[in-house]
């Protein structure tokens, strides 16, 4: 869509944006963030919401059960769903969003962590309902993109189940901003089931309050470059045998890992030569 009046003067240089994966680059590097659909049906979205509920029961069932994981603010999260169901890791090399952080991140990205995330209803508290980063703790930027959130919308967001704020452009800023100015400036970004909102991770954002009787799920991503540490290791969480396939065992960070001693690091280092 051209803008009312797109005549200028003195511009000698311009970003070119003509698909939709180039436009939400475009956006991210811009103002930390950009929504775009996942290219998925409704079937695969309902197959996707069936494998949701069965991942969240299984987590529970192997972790002490639901009032275990309310002690530890966690029964709002299902960590790693693709170690119970198979449709996630296909969620996780969707093939949009890893075009997105190749063209975003230099060199390559691994996926960091994967969060099937809960906002419950009723205005309920829960764990992702205040400002933060994802790579929390960090009041630094980078003049590239460290690390992408690829938040998957498995229900629609809307105002009333507590869609993502975000504050636009903070991907640029070391500090948090002050109270008057984060309520002057946040977005609320509503958005299909079925789009990925994307986030550069150093941007502010947020989870709203849930108003409805409804949970509304969402399965979230975080695509880093290879220096920085997985939430979980991965490889040793999904096991050795996981996959053959070379390029998903680079992005699941099989690559990357830690060598254990210095016999370790020598035989990684004959590897790359």
């Amino acid at each position: 869509m051209q803008p009312a009046n797109s005549r200028r003067y003195g511009v000698i240089e311009q970003t070119a944006s003509e698909t939709d994966i180039a436009y939400a680059c475009e956006s991210i590097r811009q103002l930390g963030y950009a929504v775009i659909d996942g290219g998925y049906d409704s079937g695969w979205l309902g197959s996707l919401s069936d494998a949701f509920e069965r991942a969240r029961q299984r987590h529970y069932a192997e972790h002490g059960g639901i009032e275990a994981l309310k002690a530890l603010d966690e029964h709002n999260t299902v960590r790693l769903p693709m170690a119970y169901e198979p449709l996630f890791l296909e969620l996780a090399t969707n093939k949009i969003i890893l075009e997105i952080c190749n063209r975003l991140i230099t060199g390559y990205s691994i996926l960091n962590q994967q969060n099937g995330v809960i906002n419950p209803p009723h205005a309920e508290r829960y764990n992702q309902g205040a400002w933060h980063r994802d790579l929390p703790y960090q009041h630094f930027v980078s003049s590239r993109p460290l690390a992408i959130n690829a938040l998957f919308c498995l229900d629609a967001f809307t105002i009333e189940n507590g869609a993502t704020q975000v504050l636009p452009a903070s991907h640029r800023l070391e500090a948090f901003p002050s109270d008057r100015f984060l309520a002057s400036e946040a977005v609320t970004v509503v958005a299909p089931a079925g789009s990925f909102i994307i986030l550069d991770c150093m941007m502010f954002h947020t989870g709203s309050v849930n108003t409805t009787d409804r949970p509304r799920r969402a399965v979230n991503h975080v695509y880093t470059i290879p220096l920085l540490r997985q939430q979980i290791d991965l490889p040793a969480a999904l096991g050795e045998k996981f996959t053959t396939d070379a390029q998903l065992r680079k992005l699941l960070g099989y690559e990357v890992r830690t060598p254990d001693s210095v016999t370790g690091y020598l035989a990684s280092r004959s590897k790359k030569s």
